[in-house]
């Protein structure tokens, strides 16, 4: 049954807990959403999608180990039907534990917006109501702080977007964890930089990796299955211009170009680690401390300092200003945006002017 909310522990020990801003104007327990447990009502909310569905298969698991005669019925709140949810969470003839998942609140009925709010004031013994908003609107808003006010007994799962590189990092780590699989740091770092801009392509990869490989994964297994992707092309082309070797870093930017690279994440590639170069020199800071800081990890923070080897104030602030123009004509300032590449490449690989 899950008639009492069962995030208690997680309240005590704080383990379970999601930072963001839902906690801090929640009156109910905040579970992490890899570690979720069922109340009567569970809201999981916030955009990452992939995080909200582990989340909510992670309350159907927990359900069905304690009986597997759960009855699952999925509802949709902007297409309901009047009287729906009174319906299927009301005790069946053999008294069965009920879980009913309702996508879409972001955009609800109101029918469906009525009937939630009616259902708070009195849940069905033996019945988990998981309400999916997405914060994509205000849509349901008065819904969502009555369930933040307590009322109905329920849990919250933050699902806060994943922006950072380290926020990336902190999450594939967590998958490898999860399943004890060992995965080198550096092989680490390569895998999140494969797929920076898609969490659920991320994901994917790191469960075919626990999958597939029988022992730990090394950089060279992650260049053996993703070193096609193009932000990898994209940060191989900004670590050996970087490193000063010209003509190689040439040589890859032009392989990644007739593998279909697009040119403006090449330049983005280029300029993140740029950017992180700045703000890591001259600083004497531990890694450990100036991650902390910057909101790096410590492994970023070391590539950052070995990257600056033979770099100083002048030739960064010039490779930065060639990555800004060539960030610019990339994005449609130039009709040659593979000669904008050329020369971003060729000032940093040769730290000097263009033509110089």
């Amino acid at each position: 049954m899950a008639a009492a909310p069962r995030g208690s522990s997680a309240g005590r020990s704080g383990r379970g807990r999601a930072t963001g801003a839902p906690a801090a104007r929640s009156a109910i327990p905040q579970l992490k959403w890899r570690d979720p447990q069922p109340a009567p009502i569970v809201l999981v909310s916030g955009p990452e999608e992939v995080c909200a569905e582990r989340a909510i298969a992670g309350v159907r698991d927990y359900l069905r180990a304690e009986d597997p005669s759960l009855e699952v019925t999925d509802l949709r709140a902007d297409d309901y039907a009047p009287g729906t949810l009174l319906a299927v969470t009301s005790p069946s003839l053999f008294g069965e534990p009920r879980l009913v998942r309702v996508s879409g609140v972001e955009k609800c009925s109101d029918a469906f917006l009525a009937e939630a709010l009616a259902y708070l004031e009195n849940p069905q013994e033996g019945a988990t109501v998981v309400l999916r908003h997405n914060g994509a609107t205000v849509r349901g808003k008065k819904l969502l702080d009555t369930v933040r006010s307590g009322t109905g007994g329920g849990v919250e799962v933050a699902c806060p977007a994943v922006k950072r590189d380290s926020d990336r990092y902190d999450f594939a780590a967590e998958e490898f964890s999860a399943a004890r699989t060992r995965i080198a740091p550096a092989a680490l770092g390569a895998l999140v930089s494969a797929f920076a801009d898609d969490l659920t392509e991320l994901a994917a990869a790191c469960q075919q990796l626990i999958n597939d490989v029988p022992g730990d994964v090394t950089e060279q297994v992650v260049e053996r299955y993703y070193g096609g992707r193009v932000e990898t092309s994209a940060f191989t082309v900004a670590d050996t211009a970087i490193a000063g070797r010209y003509g190689e870093a040439l040589i890859t930017l032009r392989h990644a170009l007739a593998s279909g690279a697009d040119p403006v994440p090449l330049v983005a590639a280029i300029a993140s680690k740029l950017r992180t170069m700045a703000r890591v020199a001259g600083n004497r800071e531990s890694s450990a401390a100036l991650a902390a800081r910057l909101g790096l990890k410590d492994w970023q923070v070391d590539r950052a300092r070995r990257d600056l080897t033979g770099w100083n104030e002048a030739s960064l602030g010039l490779a930065i200003m060639s990555a800004a123009r060539a960030d610019a004509e990339v994005k449609g300032a130039s009709r040659d945006p593979v000669f904008a590449l050329e020369r971003l490449v060729t000032v940093i690989a040769t730290r000097a002017p263009y033509g110089s």
